[in-house]
């Protein structure tokens, strides 16, 4: 296919682009900053009529794609006030997806979070594993990416060949971050995070399986190691740091405390990678 992936030069979507043309893929960059070059095109996603035309073709570039993935945001709080981080992700999602549904684009893959299920999690989770069935914002990250999720399932109505796939990314690391797991054995590492996290590589990979399972409709997957990124039982984890909340069935010794079954059984999603062995690689270098 030819793909469009908006983000492509940010830490996601440079392993997207990587992932996707290794598959055989065409693949069409876009983003505000990035190498000049035939794969890449500068893109303002506020800009609606830059959105779309990016979308339909692009001169000495493309005729337009197949498909896309969203992954352009401003990626956490406090790099800008709040609202502008609202304003800016809000108003590119809507660009890219609209854009998607006026140009025929009827594949979509776009980056949600961690965020809409209720991180940083000072309100203690209804319930763990966590799933895909809990949606809560605390921030205003998350509360766009609620949005995203919501307008991507009506907007399945309009075009019943629409397919949009929501991939809520929990922490994603690079193989430089794995230094940052020397503290695996302090219960307080990671607690925002419910103790997950999520090697680039293999959230490039849920990338690929979403575009390659796409159906008619709206599909939300969580995306995690199949590991937390502690030396302390997932159980002892949840005790500690909810001994209120229920356990939905047993853990396994070390098991993600979000939930990957459904992009296991649906996307065939197997995380291969996890932080000891990444760790202890990155400490036999040294």
């Amino acid at each position: 296919m030819r793909i469009a992936v908006t983000g492509s030069s940010g830490r996601l979507g440079t392993a997207t682009v990587r992932r996707l043309r290794a598959a055989g893929h065409d693949v069409a960059g876009f983003d505000l900053a990035g190498a000049p070059g035939p794969g890449f095109t500068r893109v303002d996603l506020a800009d609606y009529g830059q959105t779309l035309d990016a979308l339909l073709g692009v001169t000495a570039r493309h005729d337009g794609v197949d498909a896309l993935v969203h992954l352009a945001a401003i990626p956490v709080n406090g790099l800008v006030p709040d609202v502008t981080t609202f304003h800016a992700n809000l108003t590119a999602s809507f660009h890219v997806l609209f854009a998607a549904l006026r140009a025929g684009v009827r594949t979509v893959v776009c980056a949600s979070s961690i965020t809409a299920m209720g991180f940083p999690f000072a309100e203690p989770p209804p319930y763990l594993p966590l799933d895909e069935e809990h949606t809560a914002a605390n921030n205003t990250y998350g509360l766009v990416k609620v949005l995203e999720e919501t307008m991507a399932g009506q907007l399945v109505r309009w075009d019943p060949r629409l397919s949009v796939t929501s991939l809520r990314f929990t922490n994603i690391v690079t193989p430089d971050d794995y230094a940052t797991f020397a503290r695996a054995g302090d219960s307080a590492y990671r607690r925002d995070l419910l103790g997950s996290y999520v090697d680039v590589r293999d959230a490039a990979a849920a990338v690929e399986l979403a575009l390659a399972a796409a159906r008619p409709g709206a599909s939300v997957y969580d995306v995690a190691a199949a590991d937390t990124g502690l030396t302390i039982p997932s159980a002892e984890l949840a005790r500690r740091w909810f001994p209120d909340v229920p356990l939905r069935r047993e853990l396994g010794e070390f098991e993600t405390l979000i939930s990957i079954d459904r992009a296991r059984s649906r996307l065939g999603y197997t995380p291969a990678r996890d932080w000891r062995t990444e760790y202890a690689a990155a400490q036999a270098v040294r």
